[in-house]
């Protein structure tokens, strides 16, 4: 049961993050602009993460949580920092102007939707990444001692 979940939480954030590879445009705002040139060798290493955890998931669940561990921290780094130390700001309220977000403080950057929710679907990856880890250690059968 836990895999499956692991899986649907991997699809789910692989489905999200597609969007960042085609763009998703409004009128007058978009979702996310289509950054496949920027972006497309972190969506092929994900990619690569999930089939691997699909096909041999005693290496691809350390492939997941290592991979979903450094891209959160990138994330991180980039976006929450941005708003805790206010270092940063004018870059990153020029660069995501025309984003949808949640709500708009002068002189404050917060995270435009699209990267909210991106950010929450990794850290549901790790978590579940992680916790079919420890559930699948538990369930190992203790090999007996030959006497």
């Amino acid at each position: 049961m836990k895999k499956i979940v692991c899986i649907v939480t991997q699809i789910i954030l692989l489905l999200w993050f597609f969007l960042d590879m085609t763009g998703v445009y409004f009128e007058e705002s978009y979702l996310v602009t289509r950054s496949y040139k920027e972006d497309g060798i972190f969506f092929v290493i994900y990619l690569v993460t999930v089939v691997l955890f699909l096909i041999k998931d005693k290496i691809g669940k350390w492939a997941v949580s290592v991979w979903c561990s450094l891209w959160f921290a990138v994330q991180f780094i980039s976006h929450e920092l941005v708003t805790i130390t206010g270092n940063g700001y004018e870059n990153k309220s020029h660069y995501f102007e025309g984003a949808v977000k949640w709500l708009e403080i002068d002189g404050l950057y917060i995270p435009d939707v699209y990267h909210t929710v991106l950010h929450i679907l990794i850290l549901t990856v790790l978590v579940t990444t992680i916790v079919f880890m420890i559930s699948s250690k538990k369930a190992l059968p203790k090999s007996s001692k030959a006497e």
